[in-house]
């Protein structure tokens, strides 16, 4: 082959080199994120955030100083934000500024609720604390942003950083998403932190993992009077009771055993003596379904039976859902082509066997606000060490987080999101015969 030949193949395939990266190992650079997230310079100020925002709780659309401690760290990483959105919401950028994009996500808020565990770190604030983690979350997501800049110069795109507020019942995600700040985005990844889950591991499923979630409050209003001479009053504690033992008709009796759902009364407020009938009763529970349809008929048969059962008593009601305090919670729902991702992913730094599949539960997550507009994937992230102490539930006034869970939350979000991108990077297709003049 002549010299002018050689120089011409050589060029060639330096232009498809050019035109065609090619990753011979898409988790290259991802590799170590689980080994550098245990770092004692990372592993500390991870520890050192999460107890800060610890002793400082704040509940939905009040997470000011939470939200400034977020703010603080980003400048000092020297990564780009927007804030506020959505109130107290912080959404930061890692990577090129330009497409693709896509998201992890973590959650501020805490409870109104008071700590009685008694630690070095406990909540300063009466009647308010951490009891689901959320104070982790952040850490994590700190702790991945910190990596990720680290490995800024090699991501094939942004990754974009949701520090969420109001998860507690305030749809915290609905209010994000209403204000476009996921437009264009591909995917979005969340985790939750899990005392039943061994530390190490993690656990998630395809399909349905959380049901959607409704708050339901009515009154109902009868004629006060005294205990001796019911016959002068109409008693909506007596209405109220057999509306109570109706409602639970509706899950035994009208939905399809195979099709979980869930009609729990948790509060009943009425009367204030002994010897007197009041003159109206509040009740208000919550309602879980795993599709829309069935939530929506439920809450139209729960709407039914209360105004039906308290007039049987001569009294009357009314109903609310509550929708603006505390909107409707769809179903969390994860993808089968995202479970195959995390799957993988997870297997790669955790090791195939931490990975485990789980059963739906009928807890909720506004997470899944997300999942109705960009493919989402939510998981449940170990934190169980049985050989040092026993954790409590969430929403415990006891309830913990192991710390050490802190290195493995941040390195699966840097890890999900990095290939992420490296995977539609590699995915993107050339265009057949789109360089033939050029070549």
């Amino acid at each position: 082959m002549g010299l002018d030949k050689w120089i011409n193949f050589f060029m060639i395939l330096n232009f498809f080199a050019a035109i065609t990266p090619i990753f011979s190992d898409s988790s290259s650079f991802t590799s170590k994120f689980l080994d550098l997230a245990k770092e004692p310079h990372v592993f500390d100020w991870m520890v050192d955030i999460r107890r800060k925002i610890h002793e400082n709780p704040e509940t939905g659309f009040e997470e000011f100083k939470t939200s400034e401690l977020i703010r603080s760290e980003l400048k000092k990483l020297k990564i780009p934000y927007k804030h506020p959105v959505a109130i107290t919401g912080v959404i930061g950028y890692i990577g090129t500024g330009k497409p693709p994009f896509v998201a992890i996500r973590a959650d501020m808020d805490a409870l109104l609720m008071q700590e009685l565990g008694d630690w070095e770190h406990k909540s300063k604030v009466p009647g308010k604390m951490h009891a689901c983690g959320h104070d982790a979350h952040v850490a994590m997501l700190l702790g991945a942003a910190k990596i990720l800049k680290e490995h800024e110069k090699d991501i094939p795109g942004t990754v974009v950083l949701v520090f969420q507020p109001a998860e507690e019942g305030g749809g915290g995600a609905k209010k994000i998403v209403d204000v476009g700040a996921l437009e264009n985005i591909s995917a979005i990844f969340g985790l939750h932190v899990a005392p039943h889950v061994p530390l190490g591991e993690v656990a998630s499923r395809s399909g349905p993992i959380g049901a959607g979630s409704s708050l339901f409050e009515a009154r109902i209003s009868g004629k006060g009077g005294h205990a001796a001479i019911p016959h002068h009053a109409i008693d909506p504690i007596l209405a109220a009771s057999n509306v109570i033992v109706s409602l639970q008709h509706l899950v035994s009796r009208e939905a399809d055993p195979l099709d979980s759902q869930v009609v729990t009364v948790g509060k009943i407020q009425g009367g204030g003596a002994f010897n007197v009938i009041p003159d109206s009763v509040t009740i208000g529970g919550t309602v879980r379904a795993f599709t829309k349809e069935s939530m929506m008929q439920l809450r139209r048969r729960i709407e039914q039976v209360i105004i039906g059962q308290a007039a049987v008593q001569r009294c009357n009601a009314t109903v609310s859902f509550l929708d603006k305090e505390n909107p409707y919670f769809p179903p969390t729902v994860n993808t089968d082509d995202l479970h195959d991702y995390f799957k993988s992913v997870a297997g790669s730094v955790l090791g195939v066997g931490k990975v485990k599949e789980i059963q739906p539960m009928m807890g909720s997550e506004d997470f899944s606000f997300y999942q109705e507009v960009i493919p989402g994937y939510f998981f449940l992230l170990g934190m169980v060490n049985s050989s040092v102490e026993h954790l409590e539930s969430a929403h415990s006034p006891y309830f913990k987080v192991n710390e050490d869970a802190l290195p493995y939350g941040a390195a699966l979000h840097a890890s999900l999101s990095a290939r992420y991108l490296l995977k539609l990077h590699q995915d993107v297709p050339v265009v057949e015969g789109k360089y033939n003049d050029e070549l």
